[in-house]
């Protein structure tokens, strides 16, 4: 990330390797419910007349595309960015890649980071007071007929920064404090997922899974919470629907696919989750596996984001939040050339929006942060809450610089 100019950024970083670029070769809007499809033609075409060098060969060189997709059908957009330069580190080696060029241009000194000034908050479109009736609500109609065993509902909080916030500071600040979560930056989108809905390296494909939380408390250990974690019938419950929408929907692309029986505990610096990690070998149909937007339009949304049955909790999502999630808990991350590429769930993040700073008269930053919790019958609103706070955490201390 130190090598990234100004601007708008594009990052996918993990444990310090990844992909990062800047400038745009080229670039595609979609919406709908035929976006991944519509996603997956572009790409494939780009692919088809770019001539590309790569003495590298690693997944992650050549030609790559950054993308960031709606969580819904209705509204919001989807974007595919192809950006004119790309440093990328994988095991150890590094690369550079430019698209237009007949040289390589060397990588520029870039600006100074610039920290966006006083942080100021205000509610969203779902204040946390909205949220928790929109909770209450949704546990209500759970416990009556109808058979929905779990929704997700968010909301969201508005940062205003007294200076133009530079999407590095936050970038860098979420990678140095949640190493092992996928930190990216997509068309001002940027966030710290631990959360990898798919990622295909050739024939292989894997996904971890995450549904069922806590978070530090006063009086508990870690052991404690980990051990409370697993032993919560609630939890688990949440996090079993998650797991086995998204086996039940990628095993048709799947020769062989292993999901473990036991979910074991992920520990963050903010909270902690139960994880299930999934993987599978694709099926050699018609002489080519199925491409990553493609099995990404089949299993999106999982119950880890949508709800059980999903359709049902997507439209009662709608109904409740009032609020347009636009590319929050929507797939985002990097494609290349040669069908590799990993996609993460949009969480942790911000939609990042140079605006006026309100009753300043300067120019400053404005940011719309979002959080989302598994409601289940169960379900206390007080606490889910609690928990949305929680997930607000890695933002609202990456935007005051908090080490």
């Amino acid at each position: 990330m130190d090598v990234l100019p100004g601007g708008t950024p594009l990052s996918w970083v993990r444990d310090g390797a990844g992909l990062v670029g800047w400038g745009c070769a080229a670039r595609l809007e979609v919406s709908g419910p035929d976006r991944f499809e519509r996603a997956d033609h572009w790409w494939q075409q780009q692919c088809e007349r770019t001539e590309v060098v790569d003495p590298v060969g690693l997944p992650g060189c050549g030609p790559v595309a950054f993308a960031s997709l709606a969580f819904a059908d209705h509204p919001g957009h989807s974007v595919l960015v192809v950006p004119e330069v790309v440093v990328g580190e994988r095991d150890g080696v590094r690369w550079l890649t430019t698209i237009g060029t007949d040289s390589v241009e060397p990588v520029h000194e870039p600006d100074p980071v610039h920290p966006p000034g006083t942080v100021s908050y205000s509610d969203g479109q779902l204040s946390a007071t909205g949220y928790r009736e929109a909770v209450a609500e949704a546990v209500r109609r759970m416990r009556g007929p109808g058979g929905l065993r779990k929704v997700v509902l968010a909301h969201d909080l508005v940062a205003t920064t007294s200076e133009p916030l530079d999407t590095r500071f936050l970038l860098q600040n979420l990678a140095a404090r949640y190493p092992s979560c996928w930190t990216f930056a997509v068309d001002g989108l940027v966030g710290a997922t631990p959360e990898l809905l798919l990622e295909r390296t050739g024939y292989e494909v894997r996904s971890r899974v995450l549904a069922g939380t806590t978070w530090p408390r006063e009086g508990h250990s870690t052991e404690e919470l980990a051990a409370e974690l697993l032993a919560s019938e609630k939890n688990r419950e949440e996090h079993a629907c998650a797991a086995e929408s998204l086996a039940v929907r990628l095993r048709p692309f799947c020769s062989d696919l292993i999901t473990p029986d036991e979910p074991e505990v992920l520990q963050l610096r903010n909270v902690l989750h139960l994880a299930t990690h999934v993987e599978g070998k694709l099926s050699d149909a018609d002489g080519r596996a199925a491409t990553l937007l493609r099995m990404a339009a089949a299993v999106h949304p999982t119950a880890a984001v949508g709800g059980t049955p999903t359709p049902d909790a997507v439209q009662l999502i709608s109904e409740l939040e009032t609020m347009d999630r636009g590319r929050y808990a929507g797939p985002v991350g990097w494609l290349d050339g040669g069908g590799n590429g990993e996609l993460g769930l949009a969480l942790r993040c911000a939609q990042v929006e140079n605006t006026a700073a309100p009753g300043t008269g300067r120019s400053g930053g404005g940011v719309r942060l979002f959080a989302g919790c598994g409601i289940v019958p169960g379900s206390d609103p007080d606490l889910e809450v609690a928990e949305a706070e929680a997930k607000l955490l890695p933002i609202r201390e990456a935007l005051e610089g908090l080490h």
